[in-house]
């Protein structure tokens, strides 16, 4: 994926609609990894938010296979999460929000309890 097909940045104040053209094939999709997704939405920040903060309440980690052990459900329920909701023909956009969405709502759910 070039620079120009990279997902814009929310927080950037010159944010437009995307074009109708900006779409992702089923085919593109397919061949997407949870990794791509997440550093071509921009989102591993916000991923990394959640992550520590279940980590935190959690009571951290002792050995790299603890941490892979708290760490892996959350990327399985995210990834399920964008398949689940992906449909051919979504914007880029689209695909972001499904991803901060999520990430939104489970740190919601670990705060509340």
């Amino acid at each position: 994926m070039t620079k120009k097909d990279s997902f814009p940045d929310l927080a950037s104040p010159y944010l437009t609609p995307e074009p109708a053209c900006d779409t992702i094939s089923s085919e593109s999709f397919l061949g997407l990894t949870l990794e791509r997704i997440i550093d071509d939405t921009g989102e591993m920040h916000h991923l990394n938010q959640l992550i520590c903060q279940n980590l935190e309440k959690n009571g951290g980690f002792t050995t790299p296979e603890a941490y892979f052990s708290m760490v892996q459900p959350i990327l399985d329920l995210l990834e399920s999460e964008i398949r689940l909701r992906y449909c051919p023909g979504m914007t880029k956009m689209s695909v972001k929000l499904i991803v901060q969405d999520w990430i939104d709502g489970e740190i919601t759910k670990l705060q509340k309890g």
